[in-house]
């Protein structure tokens, strides 16, 4: 295998059959070894992290593919901490998809004026270009067709997408008394028609998620959605 790609929480290699494997670490992205999804440095490493990723990343995967819902999930390893994928063609360099049904986070940093913490937020939806140097800038629907980004019908696509795929989570969710408070998403376009498909990963390193008030850091919420799961 050709190693393609070393990221933050995952390194990328190419296969010989076209597919991708995914290899997941032990690291999150925060500040000053805080967890923050959307942060764009590593703020901890947590054990057992990147193996709690993998099987709640299939978990969610294999349901969203027995609903018909575009993924370019494969197949997974548990114990190797791998998930092989289709190969995707990212918009621009990349872009990441956020929705919100709770003002928290970089949230509150930009609209503190208006919001409170906590407050409900109808699946709000937005996207940011993957860009370090940047800090990630928000985009519009307009602004990415004019930058050839995506074009605006795949802007409607991906956003109900989003919202539908934050749904089906937040259900889930639910039923372990935890409440979604936001969760961050990729797309990707796959196959030989470019359809929109979720791409990466669906972990707790990529969402919020709440118990009784008390915030739930990514392993434990892992943790506890994966009780059941053999």
């Amino acid at each position: 295998m050709e190693l393609i790609y070393t990221g933050k929480t995952k390194d990328v290699y190419k296969m010989e059959d076209g597919n991708y494997l995914l290899k997941f670490k032990d690291d999150v992205t925060g500040v000053d070894g805080v967890f923050d999804p959307g942060a764009n440095t590593v703020g901890l490493t947590m054990e057992g992290a990147g193996r709690a990723a993998v099987m709640l990343t299939k978990f969610f995967y294999e349901k969203l593919n027995s609903m018909g819902i575009p993924t370019h999930y494969v197949s997974s390893d548990i114990d190797e901490r791998t998930m092989i994928v289709k190969p995707a063609e990212v918009f621009g360099k990349g872009v990441e998809v956020i929705c919100r049904y709770k003002a928290v986070g970089s949230f509150m940093r930009r609209y503190g004026m208006y919001a409170e913490e906590g407050q409900d937020l109808d699946a709000y939806v937005e996207i940011t270009l993957k860009d370090d140097d940047r800090n990630d800038p928000l985009i519009t629907s307009d602004a990415l067709e004019m930058l050839d980004i995506m074009t605006k019908d795949e802007y409607e696509v991906l956003v109900e997408n989003t919202k539908k795929i934050a749904e089906v989570v937040k259900d889930e969710l639910k039923k372990k008394n935890l409440d979604l408070y936001d969760i961050k998403f990729e797309f990707g376009r796959v196959g030989e028609d470019k359809h929109i498909a979720l791409i990466d990963e669906i972990s707790g390193g990529n969402m919020r998620a709440y118990m009784n008030g008390e915030y739930i850091e990514p392993l434990k919420l892992e943790q506890i959605m994966l009780a059941d799961v053999k």
